[in-house]
């Protein structure tokens, strides 16, 4: 397995260009399914979870080909089969997405149930209701969701209004965009990354309207049309160099970024003492002083996200003062907090909250990640630490950031990576 190396204590300088997004790029993949023919998806992201989906999608019979590095072409005109393969699924959660489409596009489909990062529970349940409130008979059979239906049709769908689940969200619009009549979901998800799925399908042909507050108005239609779309850029990889720039010092411009979208990130480095200059695609931070401690609860969008909460907490670590991080989202987000106090952090749990007290400096050691972004907030860590960081775990940052060693180098990170690469089975999770 590869590892990564990383020597601390030099700031970062320059500019970094964001890839596509990989929480928006995966939706418009499974929504590609519900297309007759080609569509085309631009700014694709290089990441392995990408990959799995392309490979899932192709196991589907659906055509994916790359006309140019981040252009891919998905031509579902023949799918063979309504069964996804295990080997794939088991990798990721976004790949449940293929259920509601290939249950709206074929009235059937035979998923088994997803892994992914080791973060807490993320039980399905959720979608298979809503699969049900179209019209779905669903079975659970020996780990394998399967859904059929000779007709959905439209219906009210009412969502917990403290979850607002994204995957629920997204598999629901794909399931109602063919169905018969109206669809309603009351306090459905507002992620940026669902807007874009919705704006994808409309570019196709589906009659998806936004109501007051968080309702979607699903009106089915009889078929889609290919259209060419840009994946969004990846707020969680802005937020990243942002707070790696905060926690390592230095002045960085983050290119390509939608700012509007991570308004709460930014009020929340603002509050740390951090200076950021926003304008219509880009974000800099300069960093010349240590972070004052903010304390954050995640939650839904325009919530803090839950996917940068360790990067804040590994901020907190080297803050002036204790700092309280409360996780509402994932209850096994924080497997992270033992390796940063490996390092020297000051930091306990109880419960979903984690209590941070600032130190000095934190200090160079061996630590392990569980998943995508405990791994990038390893890294981090190891920017402000005294010595090296060795980092084991690194192909979870394989599978949500495009060349992210490469970027933090182009900064002035002193970060390499050895050993062979990552066979991809290591990728996956049962």
């Amino acid at each position: 397995m590869e590892e990564l190396t990383v020597s601390g204590g030099q700031p970062l300088q320059g500019t970094v260009q964001l890839s596509g997004s990989k929480n928006g790029t995966l939706p418009l993949l499974a929504a590609a399914i519900l297309v007759d023919g080609e569509s085309i998806i631009d700014n694709v992201p290089d990441i392995y979870d990408v990959g799995t989906m392309i490979e899932m999608l192709r196991a589907l019979g659906v055509k994916c080909t790359f006309a140019a590095p981040g252009t891919l072409k998905v031509d579902a005109s023949n799918i063979q089969t309504t069964q996804a393969p295990y080997d794939l699924v088991r990798c990721m959660r976004g790949s449940f997405y293929v259920a509601g489409a290939l249950l709206g596009r074929l009235g059937e489909a035979r998923v088994p149930l997803p892994g992914g990062c080791v973060i807490g529970s993320r039980p399905v349940n959720f979608h298979i209701n809503g699969f049900r409130a179209l019209g779905a008979t669903v079975q659970d059979r020996y780990g394998i969701m399967e859904a059929q239906a000779s007709q959905l049709r439209g219906t009210r769908i009412y969502m917990d209004p403290r979850i607002r689940s994204v995957g629920t969200t997204i598999n629901v619009i794909l399931a109602a965009t063919l169905a018969e009549g109206t669809t309603i979901i009351e306090n459905a998800s507002r992620e940026p990354e669902v807007i874009a799925c919705e704006q994808f399908l409309q570019q196709c042909g589906a009659n998806i309207k936004n109501g007051s507050g968080a309702r979607v108005v699903i009106e089915g239609v009889k078929g889609l049309h290919g259209c060419r779309f840009r994946s969004i850029p990846d707020r969680m990889e802005a937020g990243t160099f942002l707070y790696a720039t905060a926690i390592a010092g230095g002045d960085v411009m983050v290119q390509g970024a939608q700012p509007q979208c991570m308004d709460m990130v930014i009020s929340k480095l603002r509050k740390a003492g951090m200076q950021i200059e926003v304008t219509p695609e880009a974000m800099r931070l300069v960093a010349d002083r240590r972070p004052e401690p903010v304390d954050v609860i995640t939650a839904p969008y325009p919530g803090f996200p839950t996917d940068l909460q360790p990067a804040h907490s590994v901020l907190a670590s080297v803050a002036t003062g204790t700092s309280i991080v409360e996780e509402t989202i994932f209850d096994g987000r924080f497997n992270y907090i033992d390796e940063i106090a490996r390092m020297g952090a000051d930091a306990r749990v109880v419960g979903q909250v984690a209590i941070i007290k600032g130190v000095p400096k934190l200090t160079g050691a061996p630590v392990e990640a569980t998943d995508i972004r405990a791994a990038a907030a390893l890294v981090l860590a190891g920017l402000v630490a005294e010595g090296q960081t060795e980092i084991d775990g690194v192909h979870f940052l394989d599978r949500g950031y495009e060349k992210f060693a490469a970027k933090l180098q182009s900064l002035g990170a002193q970060i390499f990576r050895r050993g062979d690469a990552a066979d991809r089975e290591a990728l996956c999770l049962a």
